[in-house]
């Protein structure tokens, strides 16, 4: 299909009517928003009010690039190479995660129970989304995060700097910090740790599958907890009396890890549901 005079109007039909076979109304319509925007800086209103005005040869190419990988089942985010996360921009790359909602209502459940001056850890911090985030909406807070990947600590201190946010990176398994000498005192210690066992894994899509990182995704059938077993070691030893910890939940694994916490002596363990009535947090105090 030809585009007819390079309009952004035409353009704009060109993209739906190529992808409305693959994509659902709304889910089309918000990706067709996001891609428009960040080529070409255009809001709602503009798509409105310029829908005449014409789009060069290499604009239009954008476009025909993004919906090729669009039909391939690459994500938008590793199209983009950018995405949104608690209302800031993140630098993402197929060595990170793309920053979810879930781990959104993790953030701002942390920022609305701890306020002031305070120390945090996340561990496996991927694109850097908690920490980055949390930092940039408590400046007094002091934050440090930990990954095993090398290649995610770069974006994560890039996405740091595009953020104007100052967060300590540290490149570190958490399964061998024994090894490191990594000990230190916290107030929070935060996680979003692997949790997706191999056998969900035949039920993902894949645009997942095929792109997003499997050390940050998957973990073994038989040791679904161990993660939640390692870092819950760590903050034994390193939070303070007191302290909290947060973790991100396989929704299915709720009452296992809540029995696992409560086990090693943590109080106050809850399960938090997320805006899906699944349970996706929970937090507990040392």
């Amino acid at each position: 299909m030809k585009i007819p005079n390079n309009s952004i109007n035409a353009t704009a039909n060109y993209f739906k009517d190529e992808l409305k076979s693959i994509f659902g109304a709304s889910e089309l319509e918000q990706i067709f928003q996001i891609t428009f925007s960040h080529f070409f800086g255009l809001s709602k209103i503009d798509l409105i009010l310029k829908g005449e005005e014409h789009l060069s040869e290499s604009e239009l190419l954008k476009i025909i690039y993004t919906i090729k990988d669009l039909k391939l089942n690459k994500p938008l985010a590793y199209i983009l190479g950018k995405w949104e996360f608690y209302g800031l921009p993140f630098n993402v790359t197929e060595h990170t995660l793309i920053p979810r909602p879930e781990t959104e209502e993790l953030v701002d459940l942390i920022l609305k129970e701890n306020t002031g001056t305070f120390n945090l850890l996340d561990i496996g911090t991927g694109s850097g989304c908690i920490p980055i985030s949390i930092q940039k909406n408590n400046p007094k807070a002091t934050i440090y995060a930990i990954d095993v990947s090398e290649e995610a600590l770069i974006v994560a201190k890039q996405n740091a700097l595009l953020n104007n946010v100052t967060v300590d990176f540290y490149q570190l398994d958490i399964l061998e910090y024994r090894n490191k000498n990594f000990e230190f005192p916290l107030d929070v210690i935060v996680s979003n740790p692997p949790y997706i066992t191999l056998e969900e894994k035949k039920l993902m899509h894949n645009n997942v599958l095929d792109f997003e990182p499997h050390l940050a995704l998957f973990i073994e059938d038989e040791t679904p907890l161990l993660f939640y077993d390692a870092i819950s070691d760590y903050a034994k030893v390193n939070l303070k009396i007191g302290g909290k910890l947060y973790f991100e939940i396989n929704e299915h694994y709720g009452n296992a890890v809540k029995e696992l916490l409560t086990n090693k002596g943590f109080k106050n363990v809850n399960i938090v549901k997320d805006i899906n009535e699944k349970d996706r947090i929970i937090t507990c105090n040392s």
